[in-house]
This record gives structure tokens, sequence and C-alpha cells, in this order.
């Protein structure tokens, strides 16, 4: 069964822990965590505090995507994560990937790649067999409320195919424009993980979440 993902970046930080009872009620999976540093991409985000917060306030996975220029310095921020992505283009080559990916899991957190609309996924193809997770953006990053790009299934269905072609197991999380009819798409596209903000939040979070599954 797909999971959900909640993007706490939509929610409402008066009400929050209310919101988060109710994800809970509803079975809600992981909870999505933006972190953004206003250069990588234009918005400014969540430190670890927060985080903090949030997991003691809520069992869920914590699903930690940090879009900052220097990931091999911020990632050691969120310890408490379950798992984090960074993007593959703060980085210039494969070898300092790898060394981002190595460094995560030497925290014993789960480590995923994401890629913003953009990038092809043929770029992903050697980095595979160390990721737990690959995050296909299908919306610019950086804002919440933004109109699903439909070219992100495609980058689906063809990392669906290398994953079966070389037996791996890596998770394919969708984030950006997530409602219940591009939910659809994306889940016969075969993702694993709907990460989805305005949508969830901006209505009735019971009915959204059954909705989206």
């Amino acid at each position: 069964m797909i999971k959900i993902a909640p993007s706490v970046l939509s929610a409402d930080f008066i009400n929050l822990k209310e919101q988060l009872d109710l994800l809970i009620k509803a079975k809600a999976d992981w909870i999505h965590f933006d972190v953004m540093d206003g250069h990588f991409v234009p918005n400014l985000t969540f430190g670890p505090k927060i985080l903090s917060d949030i997991k003691n306030a809520c069992p869920l996975v914590m699903d930690v995507h940090i879009m900052v220029d220097n990931p091999d310095s911020v990632y050691a921020w969120f310890e408490q994560a379950d798992i984090i992505t960074f993007h593959y283009e703060a980085f210039t080559d494969d070898d300092d990937r790898l060394k981002m990916i190595k460094k995560i899991k030497n925290k014993k957190i789960k480590a995923g790649i994401s890629i913003k609309p953009d990038t092809d996924i043929s770029v992903l193809r050697s980095l595979l067999r160390d990721l737990d997770l690959v995050l296909i953006m299908s919306v610019e990053p950086g804002f919440g409320g933004q109109s699903f790009m439909p070219e992100a299934l495609n980058k689906i269905k063809r990392l669906v195919d290398l994953r079966e072609k070389m037996k791996l197991d890596f998770l394919i999380e969708v984030d950006g424009g997530i409602n219940q009819k591009t939910a659809l798409l994306v889940k016969e596209a075969k993702a694993d993980v709907l990460v989805a903000g305005s949508y969830i939040f901006n209505g009735d979070i019971l009915t959204n979440i059954a909705n989206l599954r």
C-alpha cells in the first residue's frame, strides 16, 4: 500500500499539535520535513529544534528533505530523522554524493537523494545501489501549493524499471502538487510514497488522507 507523508510545510503552526494528532488518527505513515536555506531554493524554513519538538509529539517516521547548498554540513543537525534526503544538484560529482550517502548511513539514518524537475533519472544510475529512497520532485522545490508536473510520471516509470532490472529495493517518493487526482496517477506509475502538504492541511485532514489512499 502507498505510504502517505504529510508535509508540515503547509501545516498551521498555531494548531500544530492538534494537526499532528489528526495525522496519527488518520494513519499517515511519515511526516515530511522540508529544510530550506534561502539559497539552494528561494525559501527559508525549519531547523533541528522544530524537528525535535515534532518528533517528541508524534511517533511517525521523520522524513527530512534538506534543500540546501551544503548538505554535508547540515545533515548532522537532524540526527533525530529516520530518513534524510539531499539533492543531487547540491554536489558536482558522484564521489561527493556517495560520501554524503555514507555519512548519513553512518548515523544509522536511511539515505535518500532527490532530483529537481529538470534533472534526468539517468544521472542516478550509479548511485541507486547505495540508496534507500529516491525523491522525484514534481514541482520546482521551494514552495507549497504548486501544480503537479505530469512529466514526473515518466520519471517514476523509468525508475521503477531500473529498480526491477537492477534488483534493488529503494523506495520511490514523489513530492509536489499531490491531490486526489494526481495521487491516482502517481500510484498507477508505481511510486511508493506520496508527499502532500496543501491538499492534506487545507481542509479536513482525516478526509483528505483517506482520499489519497
